[in-house]
């Protein structure tokens, strides 16, 4: 049956949508800082724990706010995997990228731990002697990565993933992704989805290998052709067969980011 007018009246006005509602009543008592009407004996520890978390969430997202349109300096974060050591042809190459990345002037992004992480920070520190480029950790807490490489300028360490991807989100200007495991893809997939959603714009994302042409194709033949992906999302990142093609991408986005310093 037909829907009346009356069903399909026009949203709340503004004014009674000045806050979004969260999906349950509890977190609505979070959110006012109101107790829940059962009277309660004692102190119940994970209600003031789910507090304090969602208390966090709003403070995170009010600072986000206040993001400015443009990075003050332009970096490149370089993902790939922490297996891959030196005296593997895939870690000179990660080097030699940075290395001329930060001749150019450009700040290098890693999380900070051994391998190919290592790798562009160490690269980023001789091509910086040109310039003034920096290296930069995001290290986790890992128990199997305690650490930082010894190639950061700046080490910022962080707990959790999801305060890390966001770190990596803020810092960045482009991200290049060399050959990793299912924490380089997490990084990947992430920063994917907040272009796909235009959370993010002109962030030129490059994959470098080729072991993701097989990503993309299962991507097309299984999402696009479902309808799952818009085909325009494959777009969003450009696939290279290796660093030195990955050059000409950064380098056009970080003239039109000078530009746009000069206007």
């Amino acid at each position: 049956m037909a829907n009346s007018p009356k069903d399909r009246r026009a949203p709340n006005p503004p004014e009674l949508n000045t806050r979004q509602k969260t999906t349950t009543p509890e977190l609505e008592a979070l959110r006012d800082g109101q107790t829940p009407a059962k009277k309660r004996s004692s102190v119940d520890p994970t209600y003031i724990l789910d507090k304090a978390i969602y208390q966090l969430w709003e403070t995170i997202n009010d600072l986000d706010q206040i993001q400015p349109d443009r990075v003050e300096h332009y970096r490149v974060s370089i993902f790939g995997s922490s297996r891959i050591r030196r005296g593997d042809p895939v870690y000179d190459e990660v080097k030699k990228l940075s290395f001329e990345l930060a001749r150019m002037g450009i700040d290098i992004v890693t999380g900070g731990g051994p391998g190919l992480m290592e790798a562009a920070n160490s690269g980023a520190v001789e091509g910086q002697i040109e310039s003034h480029a920096r290296s930069f950790g995001l290290a986790i807490h890992l128990p199997s990565e305690e650490q930082s490489n010894p190639f950061v300028d700046k080490v910022f360490r962080h707990r959790t993933f999801f305060s890390r991807l966001h770190h990596f989100v803020r810092l960045s200007s482009a991200f290049i992704v060399m050959p990793g495991g299912i924490g380089t893809a997490l990084e990947l997939f992430m920063v994917w989805q907040l272009l796909q959603v235009e959370h993010m714009k002109e962030h030129p994302v490059i994959l470098v290998g080729t072991m993701w042409n097989g990503l993309i194709e299962w991507i097309g033949e299984s999402m696009v052709a479902r309808g799952l992906v818009s085909p325009h999302d494959l777009d969003v990142v450009k696939v290279v067969s290796s660093s030195e093609e990955a050059m000409p991408i950064i380098r056009a986005n970080f003239e039109r980011f000078k530009e746009g310093e000069k206007k």
